[in-house]
């Protein structure tokens, strides 16, 4: 009897501290869906204010003007593009070596080590990297600097969702294509990259959600340009870093385009996360 009563309060201590430790975590979870709330509450009305079909065909204007952002939307999207057709084919081929040919050599391990300091790295510091390697030896900023300093973000991310993706199929497909005779560089082509092309898409996805926002790595490659540029051997227009200009300013219109800029890349950026999560849920 004296057990039964001891086991009692010890699952009833358990009840209690299960009931307060899940209110503190639903009482954490509440506060960070308030802030986040608030922000995009703030983002949304203040954004919209400032949306006009100027800020799509306009350029940046100079101080106590009105204009828009034509030139960095532009930019934007030059060097995004860059980045990602010099980033993916690396870490795809990366991400393949690791999954299918060195899984558990050296090299893979100092590659993985390498791909995790990367993910981690801070922007500003591939910022700085890119601007050693390319802007002081040409001697100018530029739009290729800034494209090849977004590469180098998305590398890791493709990197690794490339390897877990290819490792989640299964063994059973790749030796019934062996067993036809096939090489391995066309099995893996033709058999292992279509299984996982889903997941792949989607680490593509994230890793051009992840650099779309990037302001420190463009302020050390490829600057600025109030004027429309699309010469990638000159600085070039962003619009994360129009934003940061514009909403560090004292002019109220500058301060309503860096509004209606930070809404476009958030609408942005929720778009490809909700794709990525669909093809994600399709895969599954």
């Amino acid at each position: 009897m004296a057990f039964t009563d001891a086991k009692l309060a010890k699952y009833g201590r358990r009840a209690r501290g299960n009931r307060v430790w899940m209110t503190l975590c639903m009482a954490a979870t509440a506060v960070g869906l308030a802030m986040l709330a608030l922000i995009l509450g703030a983002l949304v009305m203040k954004g919209v204010a400032g949306l006009s079909p100027r800020v799509f065909t306009e350029m940046t204007p100079p101080p106590g003007s009105a204009g828009g952002l034509l030139n960095p939307i532009v930019g934007s999207l030059i060097m995004t593009a860059i980045g990602v057709v010099v980033g993916t084919p690396l870490g795809v081929l990366a991400g393949t070596y690791l999954a299918e040919y060195g899984q558990h050599s050296r090299l893979a391990s100092v590659v993985r080590f390498i791909n995790d300091i990367l993910l981690s790295a801070p922007s500003i510091v591939i910022g700085l990297f890119i601007y050693e390697l390319m802007v002081r030896p040409m001697g100018h900023f530029s739009g290729i600097a800034g494209g090849v300093a977004l590469s180098v973000i998305v590398v890791p991310v493709v990197l690794r969702t490339t390897e877990d993706m290819l490792r989640l199929v299964p063994g059973q497909l790749r030796e019934a294509a062996f067993a036809l005779g096939m090489p391995r560089s066309l099995v893996i082509r033709r058999v292992v990259y279509k299984a996982a092309r889903t997941g792949m898409v989607t680490g593509v996805l994230l890793a051009v959600a992840r650099i779309s926002g990037e302001t420190a790595p463009l302020l050390f490659t490829a600057l600025n340009n109030q004027f429309f540029n699309a010469s990638l051997n000159q600085p070039m227009a962003s619009l994360p870093v129009v934003i940061f200009q514009f909403a560090m300013s004292p002019y109220k219109e500058w301060q309503d385009l860096a509004w209606a800029g930070a809404l476009l890349i958030t609408v942005s950026v929720l778009g490809l996360s909700i794709l990525a999560r669909s093809l994600s849920a399709q895969r599954s």
